[in-house]
């Protein structure tokens, strides 16, 4: 079963200096019918705008994965950890016991826009975990790259809980197919582009749910770029 939620049904958040489409219930935007889709609590898709962003403030038994689209992030940390970030690379961190950052476009003059994804972990109180992978876009070029996985398995990024992020950048024309293990559940975000998921169009911004499918087939109309989360169904 494919639920399409087109970009329109997304809350949108305009604070002049950030642009942010809730994909869940978050900030003043308060729907408690729209909470969460399996263990994927919060998907926010953002556009900074230059010299702006987030202060230093704080996070606990959460697990997030900042996904870049364009522009520059400059990351700090209470751990000491600063750096910056530019398209198709992640920075992640399990705030278990709790942990403070601050995420901001120092760019004169060009946007930031980036998904913010937040994960239940399994637990609380875990050991604060933070990285971050500096993907290619070769790596993600036609094919489909798992950026993002649990403890026990192979993306270079590993969060505690059992989930799994793929991301693709797919030329038109171009298809790609993915396979569901019984009782998993798949979160699809277009980025950029149009692209068609098991029959169903679907247009930069627009998300689908995707529960008890075998197989999800995956055609570009035109250069495509997205990510989704698979993960176990609840």
């Amino acid at each position: 079963m494919l639920r399409k939620i087109a970009k329109e049904e997304l809350f949108f958040s305009d604070k002049d200096w950030l642009q942010s489409r809730f994909h869940f219930s978050f900030a003043e935007y308060v729907n408690h019918s729209n909470v969460n889709f399996g263990v994927l609590r919060v998907l926010n898709d953002d556009l900074i705008k230059p010299q702006s962003g987030f202060d230093m403030h704080p996070h606990r038994d959460m697990e997030i994965v900042t996904y870049i689209i364009d522009g520059e992030l400059t990351h700090k940390d209470s751990m000491g950890n600063e750096e910056i970030l530019t398209r198709g690379e992640v920075q992640y961190m399990s705030a278990g016991t709790g942990v403070y950052h601050s995420e901001y476009n120092n760019h004169p003059s060009k946007a930031l826009t980036l998904l913010q994804i937040w994960i239940f972990p399994p637990q609380k109180n875990l050991p604060v975990l933070y990285g971050s992978h500096k993907f290619t876009e070769q790596e993600r070029k036609n094919k489909l790259l798992n950026i993002v996985s649990s403890q026990n398995s192979d993306a270079p990024i590993k969060l505690y809980q059992d989930v799994n992020f793929y991301v693709s950048e797919l030329d038109a024309g171009e298809s790609l197919n993915f396979d569901l293990k019984p009782e998993r559940q798949v979160y699809f975000t277009m980025i950029e582009g149009e692209a068609v998921l098991n029959g169903v169009t679907l247009k930069a911004h627009d998300a689908c749910e995707c529960v008890d499918e075998a197989n999800l087939n995956i055609e570009a109309v035109s250069n495509s770029h997205f990510l989704f989360i698979e993960m176990q169904k609840l």
